[in-house]
């Protein structure tokens, strides 16, 4: 089995949004990230939780060489 440092790992950062310049790693450039933060429920309960949802999204015409890979907010998604 390999090892996780063999694995292609990629800094990439996060542009806009709630989570601006948030750093992740991601494998193989996705095309899109998903981001989440919990929301607080009013009433207390196990059974449900609620998150909200962001989306960010890789610039295509990024360069595989170029030096700071990034995602975008899409504040039109989902």
């Amino acid at each position: 089995m390999l090892g996780e440092d063999s694995v292609g790992w990629e800094s990439a950062v996060l542009i806009g949004g709630p989570a601006e310049g948030v750093r992740v790693r991601v494998v193989g450039r996705p095309p899109v990230l998903q981001v989440t933060f919990p929301c607080e429920l009013e009433a207390d309960t196990d059974a449900v939780k609620v998150e909200a949802l962001y989306v960010y999204r890789r610039d295509a015409r990024q360069a595989a060489d170029e030096e700071e890979l990034t995602y975008g907010f899409d504040g039109a998604s989902p």
